[in-house]
Formats: structure tokens, sequence, C-alpha cells
């Protein structure tokens, strides 16, 4: 294809931007659910009797068949071989079931008192549920990542980007700070009802899906009309691109930094409600609210900071203050003398800036470093990469939590839980920080020295 501007569809901004809103409202719908058990460790515990480790090894379950089945990988493949209509369509189907799945474990007493390899058969169960489900979320994630590109390649792509990205942490927002007001809801208290809530959600966000399937056939349709019949087609994906792909340092800088930045947030959220209880001594009900700040800061920052990428530029330089920021907040975390839960608030909101810094110039950086006919795969296999902290660090966590931090016992609505010393686990969340800050500047001199441009804008002149 040549390299003069296409009129297409997507050269109307009303058409663009109403594609991303349709494809964003998918995502805030899957990431309420992946966050919606997060708030409940507390009432797991006491109805269900979950220990730290089960609701660790819950959690787990997220990367379990992203990482050791190579799903994500596979994912990845079918998406530049089969397009964003097929693979989005079949993510979020994968996403409705593995939610059914994990909502029958949970809510069904007929897995009371079984165990199967030493693991509680409920739990069991519920993480396989969560683990199909993570596929469906993280293949429907590297999909929506092409969509964007697809609808804003040279325009604003960081924007769009970290507007979608925006959408998904109101979804985790909602989940963190709903899900124990719907378990307690009608007089008693039920852990399973908010994962029904979540599945309709999701239902509701694969119908906004199917809206978006039309939308993608009309640009195809726009383009195929306004390219010159002589223009020589793009080269198509071959496996054997994978290669290329690892083979360069640049990725493999972003991808590590990835890993370790999101290893420092996401494994953090599943555990800061119930870090509000035991360090700040905020009530189970309101504790999931303080963390439901961070992304409502997204929801503003990501956006605000994309724009900022798509017109100056200095990609590189963002993520290196986002790391610093991740560093500072989880640091004043593990100080056993802070328990002032205003101060937990400010860092909270600091995380949230921190947030916003990284993913609004990692995920636009990509891109410039991967050819797009790799790009599907290449976020594919980033998301793989990342899977192996979102599998492991929440185990770890639950691990060290119920070996090393266990301080007492106290009763909560009526249920006797654990009480915790939290400065363990917050010590390595720091420690996630301080490496990913070493791999940003190892990012950064990379680009200076290949000339990738994410120190550039995004939007071309």
């Amino acid at each position: 294809m040549s390299d003069k501007t296409i009129a297409s569809l997507r050269d109307s901004k009303t058409a663009r931007w109403g594609a991303l809103a349709v494809v964003a409202f998918t995502m805030l719908c899957a990431y309420y659910l992946t966050d919606i058990m997060a708030p409940l460790k507390g009432l797991l515990e006491g109805q269900i009797g979950w220990t730290s480790d089960d609701f660790g090894f819950f959690n787990s379950g997220y990367g379990w068949f992203n990482v050791f089945l190579f799903m994500l990988i596979i994912g990845g493949i079918i998406l530049d071989k089969m397009g964003v209509r097929f693979t989005g369509m079949t993510a979020t189907i994968v996403m409705v079931v593995g939610t059914l799945i994990k909502y029958w474990a949970v809510s069904t007493h007929s897995l009371d008192g079984q165990m199967i390899f030493g693991v509680k058969t409920q739990v069991l169960v519920a993480a396989l549920g969560f683990a199909t489900f993570a596929v469906g979320i993280e293949v429907a994630g590297i999909t929506v990542s092409k969509i964007i590109y697809k609808w804003f390649k040279g325009k604003e792509l960081a924007l769009a980007m970290g507007l979608e990205m925006a959408m998904a942490r109101i979804g985790t927002a909602l989940a963190l700070s709903t899900s124990v007001p719907i378990a307690k809801a009608f007089g008693h208290i039920d852990v399973s009802r908010p994962i029904l809530v979540a599945l309709i959600m999701l239902c509701i966000g694969m119908i906004s899906f199917i809206v978006y399937i039309f939308m993608d056939k009309k640009l195809d349709a726009s383009i195929a009309e306004n390219t010159d019949a002589n223009d020589e087609p793009e080269e198509e994906f071959k496996v054997k691109d994978i290669l290329s792909i690892i083979t360069n340092r640049g990725w493999w800088y972003i991808a590590i930094l990835c890993v370790l930045f999101y290893s420092a947030v996401f494994p953090f959220l599943k555990y800061a409600a119930d870090l509000m209880v035991n360090k700040f001594g905020v009530e189970e009900s309101l504790a999931g609210i303080i963390p439901a700040l961070l992304p409502f800061g997204n929801i503003l920052l990501t956006p605000l900071f994309g724009g900022i990428y798509d017109k100056k530029g200095k990609g590189a330089t963002i993520m290196i203050i986002g790391s610093l920021i991740l560093i500072f907040v989880h640091a004043m975390f593990s100080l056993p003398f802070v328990h002032n839960w205003i101060f937990a608030i400010v860092l909270i909101l600091m995380l949230g800036i921190g947030f916003s810094l990284v993913p609004s110039a990692m995920w636009p950086s990509v891109p410039k470093i991967i050819p797009e006919k790799q790009l599907g795969t290449g976020y594919a296999l980033i998301f793989w990469v990342q899977n192996w902290g979102l599998m492991g660090v929440p185990y770890l966590i639950g691990i060290v939590l119920n070996k090393y931090c266990i301080t007492g016992q106290t009763v909560r609505d009526g249920l006797t839980v654990n009480t915790y010393d939290y400065t363990l686990p917050m010590l390595i969340f720091t420690a996630f920080g301080v490496l990913a800050l070493l791999f940003a500047f190892l990012l950064k001199a990379e680009d200076k020295k290949k000339g990738y441009g994410l120190e550039e804008p995004n939007i071309k002149k």
C-alpha cells in the first residue's frame, strides 16, 4: 500500500471516535469483572473459608492458560492472520464462558469440603474460570490496541489509547467501589452476587463489540474503495516474524518494563482494600473506595498525558517519571508508622498519576518499534510476558501474607478474619518499581541508539 493519505472512514472524526467509544465500553465491562473479587478478600475468608493462600492462588489463575498454554501468543497470531473482527468476537465469548464458570464455583455448595491436589476444589474451579476469562480479556486487549492503531494511525494515537485505558480504569474503579456493597445488599452477605452483576455487564459488552463489527466492515470497504489498484498489498505476517520480534532489544525493554510496572500496580489493587482495612483502619464497606480513586485519576490523566505524547513526544522520559512515582508511593506505604487514611488517599492519587504516565507512553510506543504487520503478535508477546507477573505476584503476596504477616484475628460483620501487617508486601512492590525504573532508562538509551522516535510526537504534520 502506498504512503499517500487514504480518504477513508477513519478520516471522519465522528467515525473513529465513535469506534473507539464502542470497543472501549467492551473493555470497561471486562475490567469490571477482572477486579470484582479484590475487595471481597475479607468476606471470602469469613463466609466461605478462603485463606490468603487461597486468594493468592485464585488470582494467580489469571495467567495459567496465557502463560503455560501460550494462549496469548496464539491469540496474537490469530489476530494478525484473521483480523480484528473474528479475534475480538471470539475473545468476548471466551470472557463470558470463563465468568460463568467462576460464578458457578463461588455460588454453589456442591464443592464444599472437597480438595484436589491439596487445593480447595471451589478455589481451583473458580481459578480455572478466571484463567479462561483471562484468555479472553488479554486477547481482547491486544485486539483493541490493533483496532485503535487501525483507526488512529498518524492521528491522535496516544490520546485514543489513553482514553481506552481510562474507560478500562472506570471498570476497575466501579469494581473496587461497588463489590462489597453489592455483596452485602438485600440484608445478607453473598460473595457471588458481584460476579453475577459483572457477568451481566460482560454480556452487554459483547453486544457492544458486535456493533463495532459492522463499523469495521464499513472501514475496510472505504479503504478498499480509495486504494489504488496498482498499489502493492502489504506483506502478510508469517510465524517466522516472531523471531524478528524477540530479537529486538527495544521490544524486550518495553516488555520487561511492562511486566515490572504492572506487577507493582494490578496485584497491589488485589490487596489494596485489605491494606486499607488492616493498616489504615478503614471500614470494610468503604475500604474499596480509596483504591478506586486510582483508576478515577487515570480517567483524566491518561488521555492528558497521551495527548502530550502525541503533540510533544518524550515517551521514554514519561515512562521514567512514572516509574519514579511508583517507587515513592510503595515506599511510603511500607513505612510501619504511617496509619492516617488521609495520607493513604494522597498516596493512591499519586500512584494514579504514575499509573497514567507509563501506560500512556508505553503502548503507543510499540508501533514505533514493531512493524504494523507484526503488531498483533508484538502486543501479544508483551502481554504474555506481563502475564507472568499478573500470575505470579498475587500468589507470592498471598503466600507472604499467610506465612509472615498474620498479626492476629478479629471479628467483622460477624465473621472471624485474620489481621495482617503489610510492610513486607509493600517492600516487594517497591522493588518492582526500582527495576522498572532501570529498564525505563535502558529503553531511553536504546531509543537514542536506534532512533525509534520514542521522544518524538505521534501526530504527523
